[in-house]
């Protein structure tokens, strides 16, 4: 027959995996993947932006080589927004995703200038690889949206993990998980708007 220290040894042991499921553990671990995996999909979606711009550039520069300025400033744009490292320790770094999202921001108002250019042009508004290269920047405009609503989604779930009892003693004691940055701008709808495409 089992002996009481035994005993109690055994039903502490229990009463601590009983415990231990319903600290959060899995939850929060499996949110942190979310989380990466929802904001590798918009650090995606920036860079398929990113790889359009070039052609686009070339295209306008082909017919409105005189607006230098413009280009330029989408060309500046684009490199200072590429420029941001992204690295795992990003995420926990609120002025660095500040700094992303500034620039992330600057390149889609000098997209935008480049894009209304076209209503002087009417040979660039009418030229078949710059209609391509609209409709993919304005799909791509779309896919950031989408993925952004989607880090933001896991971002806000995944804080509430962080910081709701008794989860927040797992993440705070046994894992060391701090909220996450997610994007905060004054106009959400202004930044998340696709530049206008008129033809």
């Amino acid at each position: 027959m089992m002996s009481f220290a035994r005993w109690m040894g055994a039903s502490f042991m229990l009463a601590g995996l009983l415990a231990l499921s319903g600290c959060g553990y899995n939850d929060l671990q499996g949110l942190d993947e979310d989380t990466k995996a929802a904001w590798s999909e918009v650090i995606n979606q920036y860079q398929r932006r990113a790889d359009l711009i070039p052609n686009l550039v070339n295209t306008v520069k082909g017919y409105a080589a005189h607006e230098k300025d413009t280009l330029e400033g989408v060309v500046q744009a684009r490199a200072k927004a590429t420029s941001v490292q992204i690295t795992p320790e990003f995420l926990k770094d609120e002025a660095a995703f500040k700094r992303f999202q500034e620039a992330q921001q600057s390149l889609s108002s000098a997209l935008g200038r480049l894009l209304a250019l076209a209503e002087n042009y009417p040979n660039l508004k009418a030229d078949q690889g710059f209609r391509d290269l609209q409709s993919q920047l304005e799909g791509t405009e779309n896919r950031i949206t989408v993925a952004r609503k989607r880090y933001i989604d896991k971002v806000a779930e995944f804080n509430k993990m962080v910081r709701y009892f008794p989860t927040n003693l797992t993440a705070k004691f046994l894992l060391h998980m701090d909220e996450k940055a997610n994007f905060t701008v004054a106009d959400e709808k202004a930044v998340t708007k696709p530049p206008e495409v008129k033809f």
